[in-house]
């Protein structure tokens, strides 16, 4: 069961749509919910649907599609390393063979102390900035050299 506070989250990004497109606000629902629970349990994902008024299947489409929700559980921070062509060519890779070593886990893993898992990404639109990290799916951090990514871990610790 989500809590009153959630509810009251979802309700408020219901009155954004008007009655008969209230599926409109799926990605929200699912958002506030995973942020309470951390991660998108069938259960969960049944419970968002059914409050806002659509079927599980359509949610779940939402929440399967975009990789920003988590459908297992996942650490206390979620690293995503963007390792589309642009960013590979500037660091992407290193960047995240780093962090595999570093962490001593691989793509798609969590540390055994369930502080971090760490995920290949697609373009997070930051080019520029390569190579990118997206920690939590919140934050986006910029030109993530060797040293950068200890500052970032030491930060998280």
């Amino acid at each position: 069961m989500l809590s009153a506070e959630s509810l009251k989250q979802i309700d408020a990004e219901l009155v954004k749509y008007p009655a008969d497109q209230r599926r409109s606000a799926i990605m929200s629902a699912l958002r506030i919910a995973q942020t309470e629970k951390g991660w998108l349990q069938p259960e969960t994902i049944e419970e968002v649907a059914n409050y806002i008024g659509i079927t599980p299947a359509q949610a779940l489409e939402v929440a399967t599609f975009y990789n920003m929700y988590n459908l297992q559980p996942v650490g206390k921070y979620k690293l995503t390393v963007c390792t589309n062509l642009p960013c590979a060519l500037r660091g992407g890779v290193n960047a995240g063979e780093y962090l595999q070593k570093r962490l001593g886990i691989r793509y798609g893993e969590t540390t055994a102390d369930g502080m971090f898992t760490l995920l290949e990404g697609e373009c997070m639109g930051a080019c520029g900035d390569a190579p990118v990290l997206l920690v939590n799916n919140h934050k986006m951090c910029s030109f993530m050299s060797e040293e950068a990514i200890e500052a970032k871990l030491a930060e998280l610790n």
